[in-house]
């Protein structure tokens, strides 16, 4: 099952996790308490400084995080925090899978485990 990350997790996830930079997205991710996939989505102000561009962002990592899970190529047991740079403003969420799909091969063994 994939749900969201709650608030309070997020800096135990930047903390104690791992990080993958890609073109468009930084993907942080740490191994979860229980076997459930958990995802948060990050849009700086900073980075887009209009609302409808950070929103946009976020939908387009929520999809992408979303097909991902559903053919199977998200691992289980894992929490993801997925941070989103200038370069996927005017992308599809082809370009955003094929970022998130190499976060996911890059942890096959790396994900630290999670500690309070």
């Amino acid at each position: 099952m994939s749900t969201r990350l709650p608030g309070a997790k997020y800096k135990s996830v930047f903390d104690r996790g791992r990080s993958v930079k890609g073109r468009l997205l930084i993907a942080w991710y740490c191994k979860s308490e229980d076997a459930d996939r958990k995802a948060g989505v990050v849009v700086s102000k900073k980075t887009f400084h209009d609302a409808v561009d950070r929103n946009r962002a976020k939908r387009l990592m929520r999809e992408a995080y979303r097909l991902m899970v559903k053919s199977g190529d998200v691992p289980e047991g894992v929490e993801w925090i997925f941070v989103a740079r200038r370069a996927i403003a005017g992308k599809g969420v082809r370009d955003v899978i094929a970022d998130i799909a190499v976060a996911c091969k890059s942890i096959s063994n790396n994900a630290k485990p999670f500690v309070r």
